[in-house]
């Protein structure tokens, strides 16, 4: 038996609670591993509330991703006490997922824990963290370097928005980050934000072309947001964009694509080759100050899942929820 968070819904309602579990329920999969930690994102947050369309079916245990050990395979590629983390793949949407004491999932979704990070750290990173490598990886495949200029992260004080910040100015760039919690500007200057921005400047339509500005930008909010971003890059300048929380729709013109000839770059982070994980995880050991990771992140135990996926959804959790799968 293993505990884990499960998501039910029938006619009557639709409700996420810590149960018991039998390892025979788990789904098909060639290797078991034994988490040891997890992480509330904001796709977990919705599918712990069901205030969005996450969970494919039902019954579910959500979670994106883990960190832990192997403790039973029959994939060539693993075996028995193995470090391994996993992102995406649909687990935690259509296969059940981290938030839980074991999960049980197909060996080619995982890949090797890298040694310069606990489990832990791992997950303090966790799928925002590699989705934000990601997204820097994109700005410089497309040419922008420091010396390019100014770079804007929006989001900033959530998970995939702090990595990046945090990312960014290890590497030289002065990076402006945008937030709805002027209280947390400290805490972006700590993560080696030059400057901080109000998100209302940005949240409202805005014009087809604004001053130029950013040579690149890492967004995770789309609409309105995106659609200003792009507007006020500089001539040649990147948006990586992965990310919808201020909505699906891209309320923009074709002028700054064609006037500027700027470039919208889409980031996934779910189905991503085996080869661009590794490489974003490699990166990762190399391109973030370890020390920052603290600043980032709050620990909660797997109890405590439930009641803060209301919270991230409201915009009050700042930086990246680790979470103890053994408490």
């Amino acid at each position: 038996m293993f505990k884990a968070v499960l998501v039910e819904k029938d006619a009557q309602s639709y409700r996420a609670a810590i149960q018991s579990l039998d390892e025979a329920q788990l789904p098909a999969g060639d290797v078991t591993v034994r988490v040891e930690y997890s992480t509330l994102n904001y796709k977990d947050a919705l599918a712990i509330t069901g205030k969005g369309p996450v969970v494919r079916q039902f019954p579910m245990v959500p979670g994106i991703d883990f960190a832990g050990s192997v403790e039973s395979s029959s994939n060539s590629s693993y075996k028995i006490g193995d470090k391994v983390l996993l992102n995406g793949w649909g687990v935690g949407e259509n296969h059940w997922g981290g938030l839980g004491q074991i999960a049980r999932v197909k060996g080619d979704w995982l890949i090797p824990l890298p040694s310069a990070f606990t489990a832990r750290q791992a997950m303090a990173i966790g799928t925002a963290g590699y989705t934000a490598m990601l997204c820097v990886i994109a700005l410089q495949r497309h040419g922008i370097t420091p010396g390019s200029g100014e770079i804007l992260v929006t989001g900033a004080a959530g998970g995939v928005g702090s990595v990046a910040v945090a990312v960014l100015s290890k590497l030289g760039f002065r990076v402006a980050a945008v937030t709805g919690r002027p209280a947390e500007a400290e805490f972006l200057r700590q993560l080696g934000a030059a400057e901080i921005l109000e998100r209302a400047q940005f949240a409202a339509p805005g014009k087809p072309l604004a001053k130029e500005r950013w040579a690149g930008a890492i967004d995770v909010v789309g609409s309105h947001t995106l659609a200003n971003v792009c507007a006020s890059l500089r001539y040649g300048g990147v948006v990586a964009a992965c990310g919808l929380a201020g909505g699906m729709d891209f309320p923009a013109t074709v002028a700054p694509f064609i006037l500027r000839g700027i470039t919208l770059s889409g980031v996934d982070s779910v189905m991503r080759p085996r080869n661009d994980r590794l490489e974003a995880w490699r990166r990762l050991t190399q391109d973030l100050d370890i020390k920052k990771l603290d600043l980032l992140t709050e620990e909660i135990g797997l109890s405590q899942a439930t009641e803060r996926a209301a919270l991230l959804l409201q915009g009050q959790i700042r930086g990246r929820v680790v979470v103890n799968t053994k408490t």
